[in-house]
């Protein structure tokens, strides 16, 4: 009977092997023994333990490799956001600039009339009148000071036409009868020097670069301009560098984003 048990105990292996077993039996009042066969069954466990646990390392270095694929690709994914994102902030940031500079610099650009170069000779330069002027002298607080009106005329050597010079578009627009306005300050002694050394330098210097109004609708003439081409060029360059930045690193990685696309369909073929 323990070989019995035994025998049912072994009946669950995987791979079998039959071996001959002889029982004894009693009958009756008598010791009989009789040869039986009994088939018991064993298999090889240890063979099959050690394909599972190879198969076992397999999967975890295949879900290794998995996983750090998956590790990559989002932190490519992520870099590649962030690139797109500075493009597209690169992009918005020149666009809103064209747009500052578009209202101020050019608008005032073209409508400058100041755009003839031609020689002029000085031909006088003295200080006329003192301007009233007001200055800050702190929150909701103003006082008033004086500054010296320079004025200077030149000859256009082109024409001979006698015209007022005046510093720049900003002292044109403030006061077209003074060649320059200083900045408003409590100090009266401090301008009127500033406005002697120019008109000092001014009279030693007989001939002067202008720029005149060609269609004559101005009776004046401007020594340097703002708004020049020179200015408008520096104004758009680097709005102008920003935007093709932007433009290139989107182009870039739309770029390599293709490219990774097609090794992936080339490696999928060959396998």
């Amino acid at each position: 009977m323990k070989q019995d048990s035994y025998a049912r105990r072994h009946q669950g292996r995987v791979g079998w092997s039959q071996q001959p077993c002889v029982t004894p039996s009693v009958s009756g009042g008598g010791h009989r023994v009789s040869s039986g066969r009994m088939f018991l069954w064993t298999g090889s466990k240890g063979a099959q333990g050690s394909g599972g646990e190879r198969r076992t390392i397999y999967q975890k270095v295949r879900e290794y490799d998995v996983l750090d694929k998956r590790k990559t690709v989002t932190a490519l994914k992520a870099g590649e956001d962030r690139a797109i994102l500075l493009g597209l902030s690169m992009i918005l940031f020149s666009v809103m600039m064209y747009f500052v500079l578009g209202i101020t610099m050019v608008r005032s650009y073209s409508d400058s009339v100041w755009t003839e170069e031609s020689s002029c000779t000085v031909l006088n330069s003295t200080i006329m009148a003192e301007i009233n002027c007001t200055y800050s002298c702190g929150s909701e607080c103003w006082k008033s000071s004086k500054y010296p009106c320079l004025q200077v005329f030149v000859s256009l050597n082109t024409s001979g036409k006698v015209v007022r010079l005046s510093h720049n578009e900003e002292a044109q627009d403030t006061n077209p009868k003074c060649f320059y306005v200083p900045k408003c300050r409590k100090d009266y002694n401090a301008m009127h020097t500033v406005i002697m050394n120019i008109s000092e330098r001014l009279k030693t210097q007989q001939q002067v670069l202008c720029y005149t109004d060609p269609g004559e609708q101005q009776e004046s003439a401007l020594l340097t301009r703002i708004y020049g081409r020179v200015a408008v060029f520096h104004s758009l360059f680097w709005p102008t560098c920003t935007l093709i930045g932007g433009t290139i690193i989107i182009a870039m990685v739309k770029l390599t984003q293709y490219l990774s696309i097609m090794c992936e369909q080339v490696g999928r073929i060959k396998r």
